[in-house]
């Protein structure tokens, strides 16, 4: 007899958890929302002036990214900035090749024109903190590697700057921004040259509400009661929204200003719950 798996935590719309390990991440929210967390596949043919590409660059892990590489560059002896993007959710749901990513990379890709790498994150709850900072950081390393031409991919090494490489980050892709540039400060990355970061968003916070949190009006889509399940499916067990991934400002963490740290580019909307706690 199959003995039922019980339901041990759910984040409401978003993810089911299961006492045999299991995740269900299902989207079970506003049907009218649905379409921006739905996969779209890879094109490596240009559509509107885009063709995107799905690597995997750790055979062993399967870590993969996907790039973005817009059609038209500018002369053929140009380069193109990278743009190393890590991506949001709470660290526990969200792809690199969600629609809502999709259309914001392309459209990136194609304006500044620069070439988009989107990491695929390893999730929570089963993959707990720093296993996506840890991604974050191997695939920094891996363009590093092709900078050195140790490995190769054809759309980057033909076509990338790696003297311009720039972070970006969404919501917890933010932190990751963070966390990547603050190990990469102690190393020496050349040829590559890490030369800014872009936290936009960043998911920082403390232990104690801040004014903002308590002040400002819930999302439907993100509750404070979902960060907090959120934060507590993926953060190492023990520790508190303190943690120096989640609260890079606080006692815990190692101070600003001992951290090697290229430029950084922080948007914050007057209407995010959590700006106290960020600024």
């Amino acid at each position: 007899m199959v003995q039922e798996k019980k339901l041990v935590d759910e984040v409401l719309g978003w993810l089911r958890a299961y006492d045999d390990g299991s995740v269900d991440r299902t989207f079970t929210g506003p049907p009218e929302v649905k379409f921006m967390a739905e996969a779209v596949p890879p094109h490596e043919e240009f559509i509107e002036g885009v063709a995107t590409s799905d690597v995997t660059i750790d055979s062993n892990s399967g870590l993969r990214v996907r790039i973005y590489l817009p059609e038209q560059i500018p002369t053929a002896k140009t380069k193109l900035p990278i743009m190393l993007h890590f991506h949001g959710g709470g660290f526990c749901i969200s792809q690199a090749d969600w629609y809502v990513y999709y259309h914001i990379y392309t459209r990136l890709a194609r304006s500044l024109p620069a070439i988009c790498v989107s990491v695929y994150l390893r999730l929570a709850p089963e993959n707990r903190l720093p296993a996506a900072c840890d991604d974050g950081y191997a695939a920094l390393l891996w363009l590093r590697s092709l900078a050195k031409s140790e490995s190769h991919e054809s759309w980057l090494n033909d076509h990338a700057d790696f003297n311009n490489v720039f972070l970006i980050g969404d919501s917890t892709g933010g932190n990751i921004v963070h966390q990547v540039a603050a190990r990469a400060g102690n190393l020496d990355l050349s040829p590559l040259r890490l030369a800014g970061g872009i936290l936009i968003h960043p998911g920082f916070v403390r232990a104690e509400r801040s004014k903002s949190e308590l002040e400002q009006p819930e999302s439907p889509f993100l509750t404070l009661d979902m960060v907090d399940k959120f934060l507590a499916m993926a953060l190492p067990l023990g520790s508190s929204k303190n943690h120096p991934i989640t609260c890079p400002m606080g006692p815990v963490a190692q101070p600003m200003e001992s951290l090697n740290l290229p430029p950084f580019l922080l948007c914050v909307a007057e209407t995010e719950g959590h700006r106290d706690g960020i600024l």
